[in-house]
C-alpha cells in the first residue's frame, strides 16, 4: 500500500541508521515490522505472566528469555 506521511528528518535518519537500510521505504517497512513483532512478544509475555496461557515455562525461564531478547 502506498501512503504519504510526514516524518521528522531526525527520526527518519535514525530509522535508516537502525535498520541499516539506504532507502526510506524499506527502512520504514522494517521499522514497522520490528514494532509489530515487539508488540506481539509483549502481548504473549503478558499473557504468560498473568497465567492466561497453558505455556509450560515457569517465571524464571520466561524472564531469562526476555533478558536474552533485550541484548
Amino acid at each position: 500500500m502506498r501512503i504519504t506521511v510526514d516524518i521528522e528528518d531526525q527520526k527518519l535518519d535514525a530509522v535508516l541508521k537502525w535498520t541499516r537500510q539506504t532507502k526510506k521505504s524499506p527502512a520504514v517497512a522494517a521499522a514497522i515490522d520490528e514494532f509489530l513483532e515487539q508488540k506481539r512478544r509483549q502481548a504473549f509475555l503478558e499473557k504468560v505472566l498473568a497465567g492466561k496461557t497453558n505455556y509450560a515455562m515457569n517465571n524464571e525461564k520466561v524472564e531469562s528469555l526476555a533478558r536474552l531478547e533485550e541484548r
